[in-house]
């Protein structure tokens, strides 16, 4: 607990640190669903050969810093998020379910179409996501890790100045769980990736 308080307060000082003076901030509320895959290092064992998209969910809170340079943004969120995925096999399927905190930080540029940005303004958005386990770590037999690390682009837009709908891409940076001692003895692990589809609205 002690650790997830650190990593927050370095994140919201890290927002700040890069806003200034002139920028305006805006916080709001975020909610949407998302479809998980975990893509493994090698062929699963047990007859496991393949993953399959499982529908999960998230919501919690954001805030969008609106810089000087004319469309440049950036913006932090931080969310509960369930993933889901599910290996199948002939014989058997495993599900994994994972609850996170779950704490993106995007770099957004929006376009100002003339005449229309009051009522429709598109973005595109890039950056890192930081997920910290709630869940158990040990599920089937592997090791879900404490933190798991991905990259996110995406693309969305702004109606009536308020409500923000985005669409998601994650790819893993790092192993979201992994199993050791099979077979060899080496180790298999597996990275999420994911689509996210969510709506916000800002005050």
């Amino acid at each position: 607990m002690k650790s997830l308080k650190r990593i927050l307060v370095a994140a919201a000082v890290a927002l700040l640190a890069l806003a200034p003076a002139a920028a305006q901030v805006r916080f709001g509320v975020k909610a949407g669903v998302a479809l998980n895959d975990l893509h493994f290092n090698k062929d699963i064992v047990n007859d496991l050969s393949s993953t399959s998209n499982r529908a999960g969910f998230t919501g919690g809170v954001m805030a969008e810093v609106q810089v000087p340079i004319v469309g440049l943004c950036i913006d932090g969120s931080v969310l509960y998020a369930h993933r889901s995925a599910e290996l199948k096999g002939s014989k058997s399927n495993e599900v994994f379910k994972r609850d996170y905190i779950d704490i993106p930080v995007n770099l957004k540029y929006k376009f100002n179409i003339l005449g229309l940005s009051s009522i429709f303004t598109p973005y595109v958005f890039t950056g890192p996501d930081f997920a910290i386990l709630l869940s158990d770590k040990d599920q089937n037999g592997y090791t879900n890790k404490t933190l798991n690390t991905s990259w996110n682009m995406g693309f969305g837009a702004e109606l009536l100045r308020h409500v923000q709908v985005s669409a998601t891409y994650g790819i893993g940076l790092s192993k979201a769980l992994e199993y050791v001692g099979v077979g060899d003895g080496q180790s298999i692990s597996g990275k999420d990736r994911y689509w996210t589809v969510t709506a916000a609205y800002l005050f």
